[in-house]
């Protein structure tokens, strides 16, 4: 049902969007965009989607292992379940997943897509909180937001970096938290735990996963500026680097179907000062075939881990939720 909501409100803001851009210019756009350019932006799925695959994989704790096939498989299988099942199913799965297939143990399955999820949201905030600082004509109030979003970073990184701010921030969370929520929080605390003492076993291999998480979104921004050429939009990479993650952030709010019509509406307004509405609706239109095009690549898989869905824990759902 929920899923069911998000669909309608992803189809009444594309409705709304549509219902105010004129159709025939948005079809004028595609038909004279450049085909070299807009063909190199989507072939860069390939490298975001291996990059993603070996962020997988390298971490995996000492004495488990995930072939960097099997880690492809996996992000293409999520791809196609988190635009299908409701509150992150798609990554809950995945870490059944591994573990039904004995590529690590059950209490450290879900703690590894925690911090995977981590270090993606991570990059992306500090490219945002980056990209405003340096922003042209930047003002004091995008001063003011790209330091709170350098703050949310620095604590994000704490979690990871510090096992005693973690407690501490655990202890404040099952403190606060409803009764029947604080025995999850602590077993996924010892969870956590369990992976932060992994992960600082290597620690030159934890920031080359931190690297390249910001490598990783930084192919994913220019990939977007590509798409702006293609349509012929004229706007300075360092300023798409400002705006374009805002509008990704946009697209995870709780609220539509993988970021559509939310997402869109922040493209249109963003680029609003640099290019018509016409093109921020085309440019909303390519960024969501950033999402189909592996959701299509990870169909043929599915069949293989289709028969596992059923045996997804229910209080995996609750601690990931």
């Amino acid at each position: 049902m929920k899923r069911l909501v998000s669909l309608g409100i992803s189809l009444s803001i594309l409705a709304f969007i549509y219902w105010r851009v004129d159709l025939a210019a948005v079809g004028a756009i595609f038909a004279e965009c450049r085909i070299g350019w807009l063909a190199l932006a989507l072939a860069m799925v390939v490298p975001t989607t291996f990059g993603s695959a070996w962020r997988l994989q390298r971490l995996m704790p000492p004495g488990w292992s995930l072939g960097l096939p099997e880690a492809t498989r996996l992000i293409l299988v999520a791809s196609v379940l988190n635009l299908f099942l409701p509150s992150k199913m798609g990554d809950i799965a995945k870490s059944h997943f591994m573990r039904r297939r004995g590529h690590i143990s059950g209490s450290l399955a879900l703690s590894l897509v925690i911090v995977e999820k981590t270090f993606d949201i991570l990059a992306l905030l500090l490219l945002c909180g980056v990209g405003l600082f340096v922003f042209p004509g930047s003002t004091e109030e995008l001063a003011l937001v790209a330091s709170a979003i350098l703050a949310s970073v620095a604590f994000g990184s704490l979690l990871i970096a510090s096992r005693r701010f973690t407690d501490i921030f655990f202890a404040v969370l099952t403190r606060v938290a409803p009764e029947q929520l604080r025995a999850h929080f602590t077993e996924f605390q010892g969870s956590w735990r369990e992976m932060h003492s992994h992960l600082w076993r290597r620690p030159a291999n934890l920031a080359g996963m931190a690297v390249g998480s910001v490598l990783l979104w930084g192919i994913h921004m220019v990939q977007i500026w590509l798409f702006i050429v293609a349509l012929n939009g004229v706007v300075p990479f360092m300023t798409s680097l400002a705006l374009t993650p805002l509008a990704i952030l946009a697209g995870l709010l709780p609220l539509t179907i993988a970021g559509v019509g939310t997402r869109d509406v922040a493209l249109i307004t963003l680029y609003q000062p640099y290019f018509a509405v016409a093109t921020g609706a085309a440019l909303g239109l390519l960024c969501t075939t950033r999402y189909l095009l592996p959701v299509i690549l990870g169909l043929p898989f599915i069949t293989r881990y289709w028969s596992q869905l059923s045996d997804v824990a229910v209080d995996d759902a609750v601690q990931l939720s």
